[in-house]
């Protein structure tokens, strides 16, 4: 065996063991849930019927709510204006989970802002992940919290309970006096400011909501609220009277383990068996499971055109991205469109079926999104909407290079080999 061999025979050792040991500390630190069963999910009808509605309404979820006004905004140029003028008009309270709250300008922004308000009387509540705001400086906590901002953070470990760390929550909710509503994908960090334009500005989409459906997201939020406080919100400041403000049908679809973990997967499940034309996705992390994956080619297979966009070489994980492309065989025989951003990191997390429904939100096409954390969506039944998603979809294309079957099928060993590794870390990516 020649040196070099030798070398390359050490490194995929080495790489073995360190994930065997990554493993064996992700099991312990798993949350408990239910049997892992197999799920039978016959199709029925279609997204177009009305028993879809009524089922994502009543099976699944908090039932469907007309009257709403949904916009998109894209990148942190249109994101973060949006958000800091919402949060500079509050009058009586401002609810805010996120995920991802760190240091710089747009973290400063945001605590100027949230004290601001304090200051001036609007009662303004913040949950922060204990893990996803790691890097938040100790300063803005102190503004914050000097001007009257109630701020907690979820599931702090304490050594008795490490294991809660790793159920986190990954919602990214903003409301403001309970009639107007952000979520989507951006955290508060540097990456998330400027338009895409590359590897240190992130290319992604968040929606903001007006009206009654507005109360579905309060709720979520207030959920979290009360298992970090104990305290119970609710009157006329945070969920006021809301009229009608447009035409579309909406909810607020949420998950976590310790109440429906599967439900955020079984609604995407339902939404893909219910696709009789398209499906595009757009997924920061495409990791699916088998289950998944089998829904996904039997909707190939009965003819439905589907196209899904992942980040390329620019992510902030290589290992999600390997465990990402060594689950595409099944989907690129069965002739779905894999496609992967080039420009920057690709952040988005958007279901459109159909031309009707737009699934978006903090929920990303893998395990750790359906199983562990706990997620939001805002699902969105208007086909003027999902068509300019669709246009923003295709022009996203324009900055994405196609993986075809052939391609994947040739990939290099030392890829292979790479991949076949990061599967095994599956049930907490």
């Amino acid at each position: 065996m020649t040196i070099k061999k030798k070398r390359i025979f050490l490194t995929i050792a080495v790489t073995f063991f360190l994930t065997l040991v990554a493993v064996l500390l992700a099991v312990n630190l798993t949350s408990s849930g239910e049997k892992d069963v197999s799920r039978e999910l016959p199709r029925l009808y279609s997204a177009h019927e009305p028993q879809f509605r009524r089922a994502m309404g009543t099976l699944l979820g908090p039932p469907l709510i007309g009257g709403n006004r949904a916009q998109e905004l894209l990148n942190g140029d249109q994101i973060f204006p949006a958000m800091l003028s919402a949060i500079r008009s509050a009058k009586h309270t401002i609810t805010f989970e996120t995920y991802i709250y760190w240091s710089g300008d747009i973290g400063r922004a945001f605590a100027d802002a949230l004290a601001e308000r304090s200051k001036a009387g609007v009662k303004v509540h913040v949950l922060l992940d204990w893990v996803g705001s790691a890097k938040i400086a100790d300063e803005f906590l102190d503004e914050m919290l000097a001007s009257g901002v109630e701020i907690r953070k979820f599931h702090k470990p304490s050594w008795y309970n490490l294991a809660r760390m790793n159920n986190r929550t990954h919602r990214k909710l903003l409301v403001i006096d309970g009639k107007t509503g952000f979520t989507g994908g951006v955290g508060i960090a540097p990456k998330w400011t400027g338009n895409g334009q590359d590897a240190d500005h992130w290319r992604d989409s968040h929606y903001q909501i007006d009206g009654p459906v507005v109360a579905q997201m309060q709720a979520v939020f207030m959920e979290n609220w009360l298992k970090v406080t104990g305290q119970v919100m609710h009157g006329e400041t945070y969920f006021p009277a809301l009229a009608p403000v447009g035409n579309t049908s909406a909810q607020v679809f949420s998950s976590s383990p310790s109440g429906g973990s599967e439900s955020m997967q079984l609604m995407y499940q339902l939404s893909i068996t219910a696709a009789a034309r398209t499906i595009d996705v757009s997924s920061a992390y495409f990791v699916p499971d088998d289950i998944t994956t089998k829904v996904l080619v039997d909707a190939l297979k009965r003819g439905v055109k589907i196209r899904i966009i992942t980040p390329g070489e620019i992510i902030d994980t290589d290992t999600v991205r390997a465990a990402s492309r060594g689950s595409w065989g099944p989907l690129l025989e069965a002739g779905a469109e894999i496609y992967e951003y080039q420009p920057s990191m690709y952040h988005c997390k958007v279901m459109i079926v159909d031309n009707l429904l737009v699934s978006v939100g903090s929920t990303n096409f893998d395990n750790r999104s359906f199983r562990l954390n706990d997620e939001a969506n805002l699902n969105v039944y208007d086909s003027a909407f999902a068509e300019r998603q669709t246009n923003i979809f295709e022009i996203d294309l324009q900055h994405a290079r196609r993986v075809t079957h052939e391609e994947w099928n040739n990939r290099p060993l030392k890829e292979k080999l790479h991949e076949r590794v990061a599967l095994l870390l599956g049930s907490q990516l």
